[in-house]
This record gives structure tokens, sequence and C-alpha cells, in this order.
């Protein structure tokens, strides 16, 4: 999963240098930008630029549109009204569709954006015209379901974007109003078809992945406040839990993925893998100090059986996708070490442990730093070799502060880490010398 899948649009550009240095031919430059999926002519990119003002145009235009309605609202009747919302909604989305069959698909797209703008719109106004306003939420989850044909139809990521944008001001309208938004996981499944059967994009994925996430720990959520009478978006310790849970599933799975004949799935797996890994180091950082694991030691964990179901139900998924992935080794001990932290945790008193749990996550922050450090210098990743270097400077840092004061404590940390990173840069030579390096 080589991060060039982040940056492949910057791809076309040098080839088009390699081909006037005379390094590669032409040809050959075409077949290396069809394996990434990009126009080697940059005739999409100049399209891209071209789409993006038009929709920013069209939102121009809908806005203008609905600000002159609204200034003089009282004054048109109201059945002019109603007509009119209506007649400018439908009339905007017959044209999108027109457009997309026999002209530009592309152009057809922006104006079913302003036509769901319109549609909003028509929403907010109708219901002022009749008062209704019972329940806000509603309109909203009306104007994106309204989205969802469309998007559909078109396969259109800026489509489904704008379906599950709406979808999640809905879920947090719900949340706290106290309802539960059942239908959610519909706006969910209409982004996933999109990201599957449409074009790629990266803004949809992280999206998905997002909204996916707030559902299920959510779900979780109302399932144990309804035995604590709780109220709103109210999170436990479980939810923690089964968050870093995800991420080890989210992390086999881009490695699943990477093996994929798609170059899309590569693309999306790079993804994946590269917000899981800046995932696990934050994590680390924050885990790496005391207080965190005196909270949660110190909190209430009451629904420990169905927390252990759930992550017993994620790891079994991750472990079936870690063989053919190659990741079993790695998802086994992320896993334990999972399991054996809240164990640790949830079933002790104790906050002296806190300061043991403290010291190992330091150790396995620096691990991961030198891993990350290794591992950048023999793919030839330089993303992870200056991730990983990072990864042990905030650790010196952050250390260095807690032994203020303790003069040779933080020498011997700084004499440490001086002897990680010379090692490290000795390891760099030393491939460099026998041409190991990619």
């Amino acid at each position: 999963m080589r991060l060039i899948r982040l940056l492949k649009h910057d791809l076309a550009r040098e080839a088009r240098e390699w081909v006037a240095d005379g390094v590669i031919s032409e040809g050959q430059a075409e077949l290396i930008c069809t394996r990434y999926e990009v126009d080697y002519h940059g005739a999409h990119q100049r399209a891209l630029g071209y789409n993006l003002l038009v929709g920013l145009g069209y939102l121009f235009v809908g806005l203008a549109v609905i600000t002159l309605i609204g200034a003089n609202w009282e004054e048109i009747p109201r059945a002019l009204r109603m007509g009119g919302v209506i007649a400018i909604t439908i009339g905007t989305q017959v044209l999108a569709l027109r457009v997309y069959l026999t002209r530009d698909p592309r152009a057809g797209e922006g104006l079913f954006l302003l036509g769901n703008l319109f549609f909003g719109a028509a929403i907010i106004l109708i219901a002022q015209i009749y008062h209704l306003g019972e329940h806000m939420p509603d309109g909203v989850f009306w104007w994106a379901l309204g989205c969802v044909p469309f998007a559909l139809i078109t396969r259109s990521p800026w489509l489904a974007g704008q379906a599950n944008a709406l979808a999640l001001i809905w879920f947090f309208l719900q949340v706290n109003l106290g309802f539960y938004p059942v239908l959610f996981p519909l706006f969910i499944l209409v982004s996933l078809y999109v990201l599957i059967w449409g074009r790629a994009s990266i803004i949809l994925l992280l999206m998905s992945i997002l909204s996916a996430g707030l559902w299920l720990e959510y779900s979780l959520a109302e399932l144990w406040r309804s035995q604590t009478q709780r109220f709103g978006f109210d999170l436990f310790p479980e939810n923690l839990a089964v968050a870093v849970a995800l991420f080890i599933f989210l992390y086999v799975f881009a490695h699943w993925l990477a093996r994929r004949p798609s170059p899309k799935a590569r693309d999306y797996a790079a993804v994946i893998s590269v917000w899981c890994l800046r995932f696990a180091l934050i994590a680390l950082l924050i885990f790496s100090f005391e207080q965190p694991w005196k909270q949660l030691i110190e909190a209430d964990w009451h629904h420990r059986y169905t927390m252990w179901v759930v992550i017993a139900a994620i790891g079994g998924i991750a472990l079936a996708l870690a063989v053919p992935a190659r990741r079993l080794l790695a998802c086994g001990i992320q896993f334990v070490a999972l399991v054996a932290s809240l164990l640790l945790v949830s079933n002790s008193d104790n906050t002296g442990l806190a300061a043991y749990l403290q010291v190992a996550t330091n150790f396995a922050l620096i691990g991961s730093g030198i891993w990350l450090i290794l591992h950048g210098i023999y793919a030839g990743i330089s993303h992870y070799f200056f991730l990983g270097v990072m990864a042990i400077l905030l650790v010196a840092l952050l250390r260095y502060f807690d032994l203020m004061g303790d003069y040779v404590g933080a020498a011997l940390i700084f004499i440490l880490f001086a002897g990680l990173l010379i090692g490290a840069a000795k390891y760099w030579r030393y491939h460099q010398n026998r041409g190991d390096l990619r």
C-alpha cells in the first residue's frame, strides 16, 4: 500500500516530465498512469476544476434565489409560494436529468446538487407556510432522503456525500433530542454502494467510515443507556474499548483490501491504513500519561458482558480477514494487548496499576516509532520514517516535561533516544550500502 496512491494525481505531471526528459516513452507513461487510474493527458483534472467552479456557481445561484424569495416571502400569496417552490425544485431536477442523460453527466450532477438544495429550501419554506415544526429533524431527514434517488441513479460521490452529510446532521439532531435514528444505516448503505460502483472518492470513504462508527457506537450507548436511564449521546468506557477494536478491524480490512485486483480498492486501502496508523499513534500518546489509565480504572464498567460479545464478534471477523491478508500475527498481538488492558482496568480498583500501564504504553509507543523508522527505511516509504521519528521525539519531549527538575533522569532519556536514532541511521546506511533500499 504505497503512499503514492494518496498522491497519484501528481503522477501524470511527473510522468510528462519523464517523457520530456527521455526517461520513458509516452506509451510507458500512459501505462503507468493507467495502473493508478490517472488521466495521463490531464483532461480529467482540467474537467474537475471546471466542474468545481460550475458547481460553486450553481450553489450561489441557489442561494441567490432562496434569498430573493425569503426577502419577499410575506408579500407573495400562499398559493404562489407553494407552487413556486415546487416548480423550481421539479424544474431543476428535470433539467438536471436531461443534461445528465443527453449532454454532460458531470454538469448534470452539478444541477442535481442545485436541485437538492432547492428541495431542502422547499421543505423549510412549506413548513413555514403551514407551521409544520413539531419535530424539526424530520425536515432534514426528508431532505436527505430526497437526495438518495439521484445519488443511486448517477452513482455520484458528490450526491452521495450530500445525502450522507445531511443524514449526519439529522443523526445529531435526533440524538440531541433523545430519539434513535433508526433509518441512518440506509444512508451508509447508499454511500457504500456509490463507493463500490461509482467513482473513487476519499472524502466519501472517510465520511462513510465515520458514519458507520458513530452509528454503531451510539447504538451500543443507547442499549446501555436504557439500563442506566441516561439521556442523549452519553458515552461509556465500553465505547472506547469497542472503538479500539473497530480500528484494529479497519487495519486488517485495509490490508485485505490492498490485495484486491481493483486499483480503486487499493486506493481505499492506502487511505484506511494511513488513518488507522495515525489513530494508533494518537491513542498511544494519550495513554502515555497516567491520568487516562486512572480514569478507566475508576470508571463504572456495568456493561462488560455486551462489550465482550461485541469485541469478540469484531475480533472474529478481523482474524478471518487477517489470514488472506497475511496479518494474522499482527492482528493477534493487537487484540491480545487490547484484551489484557481491558481485563486489568475493568476488574481492578487499584489505581496504582495506572503507572505500570503508562510505562507499558510508553514502551509500546517507542517500539512503534522504531518499527516505523525501520520499515520506512527498508520499504523506502519516507512517510513511515518521519512519522516514526516524530513519535520518538514527541515521547522524548513529553517525558522530559514529566522529569522537569530531575536532570539525571532527563539526561538518561535523551541518551536513550539518541542511541535509538543513531542506531536507525546506521541501519539506514547499512541497507544503502547493500542496495536494499527501494
